[in-house]
């Protein structure tokens, strides 16, 4: 198999699982009055910063995910690097669906410590396999580090929630 068909599928397939978790997260992101209505920090960013952010980073987590399948030695560690980034898909996707449609930041508070340890573990393990990947994950962590820092900013401003 020549190395441009190498490429090809495991790309195709992490940008169309990357774009599955952007559209999911959206999706079920509001905006609305419940949000607007939130007591936020003066540190938080305009709404307009966070789809981008969130684009970026979808697009590097993708490069990070075909940089560790390709580099994996065998199909074991491939399954594996594939089952933390499923995951890790899945937490992402959670944490939006409590934050902003059961409309508990408490609860996403912790929800958003696991996204965090499945990021940690992704740039571990794939970190073993590819340097390259773990240095396209490194911004997903700092990322998520800020939004944690947004969620427990916005609990403590607002809370008890429920």
């Amino acid at each position: 198999m020549s190395m441009s068909k190498t490429w090809i599928l495991p790309a195709v397939l992490a940008a169309v699982a990357a774009a599955i978790v952007a559209i999911l997260g959206a999706t079920i992101t509001d905006l609305g009055p419940w949000y607007q209505g939130l007591a936020k920090p003066d540190w938080n960013p305009p709404d307009w910063v966070f789809p981008i952010g969130w684009t970026v980073i979808y697009a590097l987590n993708t490069g990070a995910v075909v940089s560790a399948w390709r580099a994996a030695p065998t199909p074991k560690v491939s399954d594996t690097i594939i089952g933390l980034f499923a995951l890790n898909a899945f937490l992402n996707i959670t944490w939006s669906m409590i934050f902003f449609r059961i409309q508990r930041p408490d609860w996403a508070f912790i929800e958003v410590m696991l996204l965090w340890l499945s990021i940690l573990a992704l740039i571990l393990y794939c970190g073993r396999h590819s340097r390259n990947s773990a240095l396209l994950f490194a911004p997903y962590l700092i990322w998520v580090t800020f939004a944690a820092a947004l969620n427990w900013a916005i609990v403590d401003l607002n809370g008890p929630f429920g």
